[in-house]
């Protein structure tokens, strides 16, 4: 996990349960949690510029981000990094189990991957891009 070591993840209100950011603390990694940072109701497209002005990675299980206009936007100016768990009927055992199981590869994808891009995150906790820099940037 040497590349996941050195990056904040930021858990949004969509995962928000603590349960996942405690099982990720434990696995090793730095995180920060929505609601410790921002209003319960802050927007999607006014709390993504400012993680992503803090070299923060989003995590969350909100696919819609990558469909609706604003946060699209929102991600490409700012120039975020989102990962997306896809099967967003897990339990909270398993959603963490998951992203424990992902982080390795989350942290080569951030170190090899320009900004912004959404990436997939599988149960499994397999990688793969999803959204890139070139086509977020072409729907901005």
């Amino acid at each position: 996990m040497a590349e996941a070591d050195k990056l904040v993840f930021f858990i949004d209100r969509a995962l928000g349960s603590r349960r996942v950011a405690q099982a990720l603390r434990e696995a090793g990694a730095t995180i920060e949690v929505h609601d410790d940072h921002f209003a319960k109701d802050t927007a999607d497209e006014d709390w993504l510029p400012e993680v992503a002005r803090r070299g923060w990675v989003v995590l969350t299980k909100d696919r819609r981000i990558a469909y609706r206009t604003l946060e699209r936007m929102a991600v490409a100016r700012a120039g975020a990094r989102l990962f997306v768990l896809v099967n967003q009927n897990m339990s909270g055992a398993s959603m963490s189990a998951a992203l424990v199981a992902a982080l390795p590869r989350m942290g080569k994808f951030v170190g090899s991957e320009d900004a912004p891009f959404i990436a997939k995150v599988f149960q499994n906790g397999r990688v793969e891009a999803w959204r890139t820099a070139e086509e977020l940037g072409e729907s901005s």
